[in-house]
Order: structure tokens, then C-alpha cells, then sequence
């Protein structure tokens, strides 16, 4: 009687690479459900978020998530209230880096 330990028959086998095409599917899907969990602006976390994008541009978006509550604001490319303010007070910077604002 003669051993074989490799059947030739196997390597044509096409249910072998469909076996690891999912196994390469799960793995992808593992990490694209871990890549969500992390997300800043995740569903299922109940903290609060801010996200800038686009920062200093004229459509610049803030996005809030507090809890489960998401809201977004978008600028309009105008600057908001220009002039239309009172002086408040004077800020001072300390030696140490620190802001001390004294109103009038």
C-alpha cells in the first residue's frame, strides 16, 4: 500500500478558494466594523464630539454630536457680525502663557 500524504486532486478544488475568500471578507469586515467603532462621530458612543472640517475656508462645517443628537453648521463664506460688537474687556498674557481677561 502507498501513502500519499498530498492528493493531486486538491489543488484544482474551486470550493478551496471561495473558503478563502471569505475568510479574507471577515477579516476586512472585522476591521471596517473596528474602524467604525473608533469613529469620533459614532452612533453608539453617548459623549460629546466637535469636529471642524475644512477649517478657515468659506465652507468650513462644524459637526456637534452630543450624545445621540447630531448637528451640523455651515458657514456661509461671510464673516458674522462684523462690526457690530462692543468692547468687552482687555486679556492680558501672563509670562507664564496664561490669559487673564479684565473686564471694564
Amino acid at each position: 500500500m502507498k501513502w500519499r500524504l498530498h492528493d493531486a486532486g486538491e489543488d484544482d478544488d474551486p470550493l478551496l478558494s471561495v473558503v478563502n475568500l471569505v475568510d479574507v471578507f471577515l477579516v476586512l469586515i472585522a476591521a471596517l466594523l473596528l474602524a467604525v467603532a473608533r469613529s469620533p462621530v459614532n452612533v453608539f458612543d453617548a459623549g460629546q464630539v466637535t469636529v471642524i472640517r475644512d477649517a478657515g475656508t468659506p465652507d468650513m462645517e462644524i459637526v456637534v454630536k452630543n450624545g445621540k443628537k447630531i448637528e451640523r453648521f455651515r458657514g456661509d463664506g461671510a464673516a458674522g457680525a462684523a462690526g457690530q460688537g462692543v468692547k468687552a474687556g482687555i486679556a492680558y498674557r501672563m509670562p507664564d502663557g496664561s490669559l487673564v481677561y479684565v473686564p471694564e
